[in-house]
């Protein structure tokens, strides 16, 4: 039941001018009405014009008195068991009487009644279909059932089409659907119920809601915080097993669902927590839920052969065939799933396995010959290890060698249970179409590393079920896995990889492998898969729904699942536990920490932090190994963990670091590199350890050259954060609690043309921003502070990803110098190549500075900044008062240097920054030509900035916020700037590939979709 568009027309208004008087006749109450949907009866929305709204509901002609009174009844039962819960409440006519016998438009006598009306939208209308939101679904609809368990009415035993426990019924009538393979598909759905039909005989009936679909289901909230406002729509309560109103609500909430396994976990477990359930019950929703929408799309079809005109019978069926064509989820896989989301058992005597094989730990044959007790272990983790260099690449010869530096003459050692890694780089391990989608990286065995060729021993007795070769690349190469029982006759398995595969000659499905026997080896690179030789030695409780590709990683995500099916082997090595259990640095620890030894004002990106551990060209992973596209950070210019950058580093601090007070040719080589960019009027470098340092210097060459001290320079800038930084940077200073405007600043309004005083739809405006800088200039006179120069983000990047119209520069260079300033062209975000056409902002401007600063991408991540500037400037500075940065200029910093400068040049990266910038652009242009609250699409290159608004035009900070978050949880990190904070901020390194770029539009596009929902 949720609003629709309002229909036109006489007749609808004439309707609506009569139930508007019934309203007001018998309840008391003038309001305006709108239609809503409805399958049957007419419902009406009634707004007063003040802060009350209701639902009017007018049922079909000749509904019987019945269905409306177990609907009263049922809400009002629920209000008395828990208050709280989000149902409809009752709205009694003026004399009390709950509903009423009146007459339509028409003189038809119809059951009314009204309801209050819950705040929010349909679910099926809503976006993000968050887990967290689904989570709280499941919960909203345990306590519903709980809540339920007492109410009783005789209608609720009724026999009609919508009893999940009477959806036999479809079988005699599948012939409706056209297609043969349709049918079929029905057909085994309807086999599988009646299957279960005898167990679920056997559970326990009560009275449930039994229509929880995603209309009948209210979602509320502000942006970015949605919450389960309501169930509505109590008339087809039924008597039934509770698992039924689970597989109900379970069927609508997978539709359309990129992920329909984490829905399900999540809807079931929110259940769970409020109504707890059996492992017996969970076992059955799986056929159940597909049960539920074959009922629906054979109703449908019925139904539309009687009303071809009417949309609504149909509402659910497409959605209802995709997900029943496209996924066929194995039901034990699934059930284990859903138990282990609910903290039970996985599988059928997992626990009696995990008791049993604890009770025997110590007795098992020792797997690898020798007692491990003492067995070092090393990680490979995505925290302690840096296998491999290129996290989606791990080339053969990188493989044999991976946990080296472990190695000990030969002796075992073992790698981590749960332990997440990035060594797993093959496309298998990845869930997605991109590379930041979700991927497997935490290891589901225990590694034991040692010579090739050393025999392996069985722990217990056990049957071959696998014996066979995989000659993949980072496969297993030769595995075996082994059945097993507990006295009790509970099956479990082992597995075995990374063999050598000697053992086909021998080894067949079925045969006996005895405790303590001798039954395969080691293999070598060349038969393991390519890895250093080890055993992948790992055990599970089932082997259901995995037999064709037993998987030895975890998606982190997905871990309470695995964790679930392959519990730590270490029992089976006869040791503890505790030795073989990796366990990740916990995020909430190290925040708690940071917040206690930190400044409060030291902040954090997104709502969720991301605790970040390595990084590879243009993507990052945190502590699981997720991946993450960075399209943010600029300053690894030219990637994340450039191979180049870590051997020069490497190599120069194997001999010296020292500073510029010595002679050393790295130095001159790195000038050398850097004015070959600029104009040749530039001559002289300072070499510095920061942008924030080298606009102080900058700062300090201009009042030595011109005798002055005041400075012009754009609002809402930023340039550091010293003292004298922070005072040329209105993003500070001028914030509540900031220093404020000092006397010798002059604020000049940024050449904004979209936002600012000046349009684009102004000819001149670029010197009518220019001429911003007159009185400015007169001021500083007039304080008697003079002038010694301009300084700006030649693109404005805290201000929101500016680019000031042609002739701005120029313009106001030409005043500056007039009135005896320096131009300083602060570089820091525009240089180096990220503009694609410019390798400076300047340049686009057609002007030149008088003094060029350089700041953090020109090191990489390595601290540095850079002073240009003209021989003439630097002779005025030069006053025989030394100037010497410690590490600025040293050694070390030359080098790294020098090095971005030519991987720049050598890997073409300034015209791969034209090339993905002008995909990137022409993306995010279509998207604002769909999406309404893009106002505009600016920047060049890899500088990109695009504005967020709200229907007025005003800054959508909200929106921009929520979007920014949604990316990250899309494993994509963006940032946001602007004076209201409004703009999104692009700005990856420029080694970001198409691949990347699509992702971001089309993940950008989704979130937008769900920002018009709202």
């Amino acid at each position: 039941m949720c609003e629709t568009t309002p229909r036109q027309g006489h007749q609808e208004r004439a309707a609506m001018d009569h139930w508007a008087q019934i309203l007001k006749a018998h309840w008391g109450i003038g309001a305006n009405l709108r239609r809503l949907d409805g399958e049957y009866d007419l419902n009406f929305l009634a707004e007063t014009g003040g802060s009350a709204s209701y639902v009017v509901k007018a049922m079909r002609p000749g509904c019987e008195d019945w269905l409306v009174e177990m609907q009263i009844a049922a809400m009002e039962h629920l209000h008395h068991a828990d208050p709280d819960l989000p149902s409809p409440r009752i709205i009694p006519a003026s004399l009390g009487a709950k509903f009423l016998h009146l007459a339509d438009e028409d003189g038809a006598e119809r059951l009314v009644w009204m309801i209050e009306r819950l705040p929010g939208k349909c679910y099926a209308l809503s976006a993000p279909k968050s887990d967290a939101l689904i989570h709280e679904l499941g919960k909203v609809l345990g306590r519903t059932d709980k809540a339920l368990q007492g109410f009783s009415h005789p209608q609720l035993e009724r026999d009609f089409k919508w009893d999940l426990m009477r959806a036999g019924w479809i079988g005699t009538e599948l012939d409706c659907i056209d297609s043969p393979d349709r049918q079929a598909l029905l057909q085994t759905i309807h086999a599988d119920f009646e299957a279960i039909k005898p167990a679920l005989d056997t559970l326990p009936n009560q009275a449930i809601h039994n229509d929880a679909n995603d209309y009948n289901i209210l979602v509320a909230g502000p942006l970015g915080s949605p919450e389960i406002s309501g169930l509505i729509d109590f008339g087809d309560m039924c008597t039934a097993p509770r698992i039924c109103d689970l597989s109900i609500a379970a069927a609508y909430v997978v539709l359309d669902h990129p992920n329909p396994e984490s829905a399900l976990a999540a809807l079931v477990s929110g259940y769970h927590a409020t109504y707890p359930l059996t492992a017996q019950e969970i076992d059955l929703l799986w056929p159940l839920l597909r049960t539920r929408l074959a009922v629906s799309v054979v109703n449908s079809t019925l139904m539309a052969a009687d009303n071809p005109d009417d949309p609504y019978v149909t509402i659910s069926q497409a959605p209802a065939w995709r997900f029943l064509e496209s996924y066929d989820l194995h039901p034990v896989l699934l059930a284990a799933r859903l138990r282990a989301a609910c903290d039970l058992p996985a599988v059928e005597g997992a626990d009696r396995v995990l008791e049993w094989l604890d009770s025997e730990r110590g007795n098992f044959a020792a797997l690898m010959g020798e007692d491990l007790s003492d067995a070092p272990m090393g990680s490979l983790s995505v925290e302690n290890s840096t296998w491999p260099q290129n996290p989606f690449d791990m080339p053969v010869e990188e493989a044999a060698h991976v946990g080296e530096e472990f190695e000990d003459n030969g002796q075992t050692w073992l790698g981590f249970y749960h332990e997440p890694r990035l060594i797993y780089t093959a496309p298998a391990f990845r869930k997605g179409p991109w590379k930041a989608s979700d991927r497997r990286t935490v290891h589901l065995a225990v590694d034991a590393f040692a010579p090739a060729g050393r025999p392996l021993f069985a722990p217990l007795r056990g049957t071959v079920v696998v014996a066979e070769y995989r000659e993949a690349h980072l496969d297993y190469g030769g595995v075996i896995i082994l059945r097993h029982e507990t006295p009790e006759a509970d099956p479990f398995y082992t597995l075995y990889g990374h063999l050598n595969p000697e053992f086909l000659d021998r080894l067949n499905p079925g045969d006996l492998v005895e405790r303590g026997e001798e039954f395969c080896r080691l293999g070598d690179p060349t038969m393991n898969g390519g890895w250093a030789p080890h055993v992948h030695f790992q055990l599970a409780l089932t082997t259901e729904g995995i037999e064709a590709d037993w998987p030895g990683v975890g998606d982190p995500d997905e871990m309470y699942l695995w964790r679930a099916i392959c519990p730590n082997p270490a029992a089976l090595l006869n040791l503890p536990d505790e030795k073989t259990h990796y366990a990740p640095t916990d995020k909430s620890t190290i925040l708690d920490k940071r917040r206690a030894h930190f400044g409060g004002n030291l902040t954090l990106t997104y709502d969720d932090p991301v605790m970040l551990m390595r990084g590879w060209k243009h993507h990052l992973f945190d502590e699981w190994g997720r991946p993450y596209l960075d399209a943010y950070n600029n300053v690894p210019h030219v990637g994340h963990a450039h191979p180049r950058i870590q051997a020069v580093a490497a190599d120069q601090l194997k001999r010296m670091n020292s500073n510029t007070r010595y002679l050393h040719p790295a130095q001159t080589a790195f000038a050398d590199k850097i004015l070959s960019k600029l104009p040749d009027q530039f001559e002289v470098c300072f070499f510095v350890n920061s942008g924030t340092e080298a606009n102080e210097l900058a700062l300090r060459l201009a009042r030595a050259h011109t005798g002055a001290k005041g400075i012009v320079t754009p609002d809402h800038g930023y340039h550091g954060n010293t003292t004298g930084a922070i005072a040329i940077s209105a993003y500070k200073f001028a914030k509540p609690g900031g220093m404020g405007q000092t006397d010798w600043v002059e604020l000049v309004e940024v050449a904004d043309d979209y936002r600012g005083s000046f349009r684009r739809d102004v000819p001149d405006r670029a010197q009518k921003f220019a001429d911003l800088v007159d009185p400015a200039i007169a001021a500083l006179k007039a304080k008697g502070h003079g002038l010694s120069g301009f300084i700006a983000e030649t693109f404005p990047s805290v201000g929101g990803q500016i680019i000031p119209p042609k002739g701005y520069l120029p313009a106001v260079y030409d005043k500056i110098r007039t009135a005896g300033g320096v131009c300083i062209a602060d570089e820091v975000q525009t240089g180096l190549g990220r503009l694609g056409e410019h390798y400076f902002g300047f340049e686009h401007q057609g002007a030149v500075p008088d003094i060029v600063v350089m700041g953090k991408p020109i090191g990489n991540g390595h601290p540095l900044g850079v002073v240009v500037t003209t021989k003439e400037i630097a002779e005025s500075f030069d006053n025989g008062i030394e100037f010497f940065s410690t590490f600025g200029g040293s050694t070390l910093s030359c080098r790294i240097g020098k090095e971005v400068l030519d991987i720049v040049d050598d890997e073409g990266l300034q015209e791969n920054a034209q090339r993905m910038g002008t995909r990137l652009i022409a993306g995010l242009k279509t998207l604002q030509d769909t999406h309404p609250c893009v106002g505009d699409v600016r920047g060049m290159g890899l500088f990109l900035g695009l504005e967020l608004t709200r229907p007025d035009g005003s800054e959508a900070t909200e929106i921009c916020s929520y979007v920014k978050n949604r990316m990250r949880d899309h494993r994509i990190l963006i940032g946001s700037e602007g004076p209201k904070d409004n703009i999104l901020k692009i700005r990856p390194p420029l080694t970001i590939e198409a691949d990347d770029v699509d992702m971001i539009i089309t993940t950008l596009g989704s979130i937008l979709d769900e920002v018009a929902l709202t």
